[in-house]
């Protein structure tokens, strides 16, 4: 089974004649340990094209140290990386195939690297003797590894600065003062790999240049649409780890990508953009179940956290938590079985193929500020359509249904007015954050309406258990009266959005 840690560190540049300055005198340092020396050997693994490198993560098979086996690193920001081990085993554990398949996809991995480091370590200490960070200085040897066998080689000394676990990041901050102070120069390289790779054959890897950003509006758009393509590769290892709000993340990229092929079909072709909206429906339904669940959870046991005690009769938390637990058992297997699909690779490559070839249609090569307002306005104006027909419903069934539509229409114009805001700059970012008001009023709505099928369902358990439901008929109200105040916002809301000025803004 494989673990997982923060790693957060900082590296330096060195020689084998660098000494350290007296850390002691950095805050919260009082004392430096010297621990010894350790032998390190790493074979780094990457795709033909370096598929991995490209998106600065790094796969490694090393022996030596107190944390021998297989390694994963995911950067996280700048300095910061998810080191995911597994076990020391011949071939790459299942656990860790799975965080590779969005980026290698059905290509296999092989060694490309081999590191050789000799590692010499300083612990840094408080004054009751706790680990703030470990700091090394390695020698490195750093080979190519080819199909002939062995390459070219590159040697360097670097030092590391690795924040313990739970540490105070500003314990790195204040090292970093006495290191800069002594003439010691931050690395240039943000890995032993990356460094490893450019010293060893400049020619690889050979990533794909970032494309220039054009002033057309096809650029524009593509731009885009590759940010949210980027998220969701970028997601699905988290996504399988279960962390918070991945799902969520992932989910959101993909409704993005659907809106923008819609609004911007004059753009790009419908031909080739239709079926991968299919497809990403699909997979935004596949992560909806879990998500779903998980919204619903959180503002059930909110609704009960805030009942005064005597309000709650029955095992109310315990129901609520064997509802949790059903749900969120099934939707988190159907969630990473549809990852493991091959349909979810499919698409996939199927979206790298829109980026490599994009289907652009005659008005991509027009002027960003002529063409986008137009396809922003267009959605604005089926949103208008749908948000005066839910105003016109009585209150009830069909109400529900006609604000459930126009929370749709709402969250397609919103992404439309983000997409556009990088060529109509700040009357998009208004536009988008207005439409975002509108989102939200009707999107707490459809929760309440969501919640109260649930509830239904929860006060008919109980009864049929022999429970009291009276708390969750207290809790049906609650949502019902939290329904009837959205409905009463709306029209508030929507007027500020409707502003003439602010679509007039849009076309400049």
């Amino acid at each position: 089974m494989a673990d997982s840690k923060r790693e957060v560190e900082r590296k330096y540049e060195a020689t084998p004649e660098t000494r350290l300055p007296d850390l002691t005198r950095a805050a919260g340092v009082s004392a430096v340990v010297h621990r010894g020396l350790t032998e390190l050997d790493a074979v780094y693994y990457d795709t033909e094209d370096f598929r991995l490198a490209a998106g600065s993560l790094t796969l490694r098979r090393r022996t030596g140290g107190d944390d021998a086996g297989w390694h994963l690193k995911i950067p996280v920001s700048a300095g910061i990386r998810d080191e995911i081990q597994a076990p020391l085993t011949d071939d790459l554990p299942p656990d860790l195939t799975g965080l590779l398949r969005s980026r290698v996809r059905n290509t296999a991995v092989s060694p490309v690297v081999r590191i050789l480091s000799a590692r010499d370590i300083h612990h840094l200490l408080d004054e009751d003797g706790v680990l703030l960070a470990e700091l090394s200085i390695d020698e490195v040897l750093a080979e190519r590894l080819t199909e002939e066998g062995h390459g070219t080689t590159s040697a360097w000394t670097e030092m590391e600065v690795e924040l313990a676990d739970d540490g105070d990041p500003a314990v790195l901050d204040a090292v970093e003062r006495r290191l800069l102070k002594a003439g010691v120069l931050p690395s240039a390289a943000p890995s032993k790999l990356a460094r490893a790779l450019a010293e060893t054959d400049p020619e690889k890897p050979r990533q794909t240049k970032k494309r220039a950003s054009p002033h057309d509006a096809g650029g524009h758009v593509l731009a885009y649409v590759h940010r949210q393509i980027t998220a969701v590769i970028e997601l699905d290892p988290a996504v399988r780890r279960d962390l918070p709000d991945s799902v969520h993340r992932m989910r959101v990229a993909t409704r993005r990508l659907r809106s923008a092929f819609r609004t911007y079909r004059k753009i790009l072709d419908r031909a080739v953009t239709d079926p991968l909206r299919d497809e990403l429906k699909w997979l935004a339904a596949e992560l909806g179940v879990d998500r779903d669940q998980e919204v619903l959870d959180e503002r059930l046991r909110s609704r009960v956290a805030g009942l005064p005690d005597i309000l709650v009769l029955g095992p109310v938390s315990a129901r609520l938590q064997l509802s949790r637990v059903a749900g969120s058992t099934g939707a988190r297997r159907r969630v990473v079985s549809a990852l493991d699909g091959d349909r979810y690779l499919a698409l996939l490559e199927s979206l790298d193929a829109l980026l490599a070839d994009p289907p652009l249609r005659p008005d991509a090569a027009r002027n960003p500020g002529d063409v986008l307002p137009r396809a922003v306005l267009k959605d604005y104006e089926r949103l208008a359509t749908r948000i005066g027909h839910a105003l016109e419903q009585p209150p009830g069934h069909d109400r529900d249904l006609a604000m459930h539509e126009a929370r749709k229409a709402a969250k397609r114009v919103r992404y439309a007015g983000e997409a556009a805001r990088p060529a109509l700059g700040k009357p998009a970012k208004k536009f988008a954050k207005k439409m975002k008001a509108v989102q939200s009023v009707l999107g707490d709505h459809q929760d309440s309406v969501v919640a109260r099928d649930a509830l239904r369902t929860l006060a008919s358990q109980a009864h049929g258990a022999g429970e009291s439901a009276f708390t969750w008929g207290l809790l049906y109200g609650q949502e019902e009266a939290a329904a009837a105040d959205r409905e009463r916002e709306l029209p508030e809301v929507w007027a500020r959005a409707s502003e003439p000025g602010l679509r007039a803004a849009l076309k400049g």
